[in-house]
């Protein structure tokens, strides 16, 4: 096996270094091992790559404006924070996330490469399975989620269009006619994602601007109401700026730095298309932190005027919307609902783990078949009880695996910018053979970055206990690891850090020298 030093010389006839820096397989050089290549896995030719700074800050328009990104703001106001307190920290915590996302994202324009192959790297041919798999899972159990949430937002909007719609007869505990929304949702998504990229692209760019004329006319619509945006505006924080604040905000930060970090790992899927790093960090830059804060301003807004308008902050737009009697608001309001949520789940919650299933078989698992089987899979997790449960969503799942998602960021990263300086070997990616396979398939390193950055991460889980002494969660009130309890409430940086490290030290090996890898 060969050395992973940053400085070993490149095989010159396997791979060409264009003059704009991006790389691409030589002519005739063809991975063809149907254990580790199929079409969708192979980089992107250059001349392919064709994505611009708009499609990219049209993906973030489009995935940032749905329903949950919608009440992030709600979650740190019925914490004590003011509206000026929620929007610091959504932008705050965005920007973070913006680092990451970007340092990542650098391997898909320069090498045309997803996610789950630019992780050989890294954890190795076999062993970038690991990583896969747990981001497939999570978008899978997202994508049934998204689903079942803008299926009930369809089911909602129709009842006030067609009376009795709501209260026909139920199947399961919920009315047949919220079934049949959800299952035709879900049939749109999947028909969509199935004709590919190049279609996602163009849904995205055309998506944006509706969803973000659809927020804007929601708030035009309920200032023009009340004729100003109510008290909430008026409102102090309960927390103050001092001692009570801090303890709130920085597992309020983590919060929102974990809405995104499923994306810092596999924003590769999207920016293997970009036609040059400018691309795609411009792209970036200007569609997720402004687009994430200003949605989060809006939230706020018209939640205050429905304060004023209704006696009640509504902050589930989709409740909103039914509010009024007008057939075409509804029906326009019905649309915004589908295209906000259609958009940010085949984008977020389908590229990801179909493209992590292909690598888990490639000769049977291409990109259209690893997205059927990820809608099959968010059927079957029931998301409507997932939904039901926050406790059982969000402490089990969401909090767990967005700590080991940190450690697998930070074992990416520190191989790609620190060990190997951005320099990799295609053809190698896709060998078994070449310097990626290390031992088995697998990189030991990575594996016991990724395991000490996980456990330091999520080994603290604990539950809290509610005035009548009730634990909400599954996790003692001490902790998993009761030493480890302090660092819990900032799992996602934790792990990111420790396997960062941990990584890089393990993996270091002087420039002047050459050892096996």
């Amino acid at each position: 096996m060969t050395s992973i030093s940053p400085t070993t010389p490149e095989p010159p006839d396997t791979q060409i270094t264009h003059p704009d820096g991006r790389v691409s397989l030589a002519d005739g050089v063809t991975p063809d091992d149907p254990r580790f290549a199929n079409d969708d896995l192979l980089p992107i030719r250059v001349q392919d790559r064709t994505w611009g700074t708009y499609n990219y800050t049209a993906l973030w328009i489009g995935m940032a404006h749905n329903i949950p990104s919608w009440t992030l703001a709600s979650g740190l106001v019925a914490l004590g924070m003011d509206w000026k307190q929620a929007v610091f920290v959504i932008a705050l915590a965005n920007v973070i996330v913006l680092l990451p996302m970007l340092l990542t994202g650098h391997a898909g324009p320069k090498y045309g490469i997803p996610f789950p192959v630019l992780v050989r790297s890294s954890f190795g041919l076999r062993g970038a399975n690991l990583p896969a798999l747990i981001r497939a899972a999570v978008a899978c159990c997202w994508f049934g989620i998204q689903t079942w949430i803008g299926g009930q937002g369809i089911f909602l909007l129709l009842g006030k269009i067609f009376g009795g719609w709501t209260e026909a007869g139920e199947i399961g505990g919920y009315p047949w006619t919220l079934w049949l929304c959800f299952l035709i949702f879900w049939v749109l998504e999947l028909a969509i994602i199935y004709r590919g990229m190049n279609a996602l692209r163009r849904f995205e760019n055309w998506a944006a601007p509706f969803v973000l004329v659809g927020a804007v006319v929601l708030l035009v619509w309920i200032a023009n109401k009340v004729g100003g945006f109510g008290p909430l505006l008026d409102q102090p924080s309960k927390l103050g700026w001092g001692a009570d604040f801090w303890p709130v905000f920085f597992p309020a930060l983590m919060g929102m730095i974990g809405f995104w970090s499923t994306l810092s790992l596999n924003i590769p899927d999207f920016t293997r298309f970009g036609k040059g790093q400018r691309a795609q960090v411009w792209g970036q830059s200007l569609g997720l932190p402004t687009t994430m804060t200003a949605f989060a301003l809006m939230s706020v807004l018209v939640t205050s005027g429905s304060q004023a308008v209704y006696g009640a902050a509504i902050w589930d737009p989709v409740q909103l919307a039914a509010k009024t009697d007008n057939v075409f608001g509804l029906l326009f309001g019905l649309i915004t609902v589908m295209v906000a949520t259609i958009s940010v789940n085949i984008a977020a919650n389908v590229v990801s783990p179909a493209y992590d299933l292909s690598n888990l078989l490639p000769k049977f698992i291409n990109f259209r078949t690893g997205a059927l089987i990820t809608g099959v899979v968010g059927v079957l997790v029931m998301p409507w009880k997932l939904t039901s449960s926050p406790e059982l969503y969000i402490f089990t799942w969401l909090g767990t695996v967005g700590g080991l998602l940190g450690a697998v960021a930070g074992v990416m990263i520190a191989d790609y910018w620190i060990i190997r300086r951005t320099h990799l070997h295609l053809a190698d990616l896709y060998d078994r053979q070449g310097r990626y396979w290390y031992r088995g398939g697998w990189n030991l390193r990575a594996l016991f970055a990724f395991l000490v950055g996980g456990t330091l991460a999520v080994g603290g889980s604990y539950s809290t206990v509610n005035a009548k002494g009730e634990k909400l969660g599954p996790f003692p009130a001490d902790g998993l690891i009761p030493f480890l309890k302090p660092l819990a409430d900032y799992g996602w940086a934790v792990g990111l850090g420790a396997a960062l490290v941990l990584y890089s030290l393990l993996s270091f090996r002087p420039r002047s020298t050459s050892s096996s890898a």
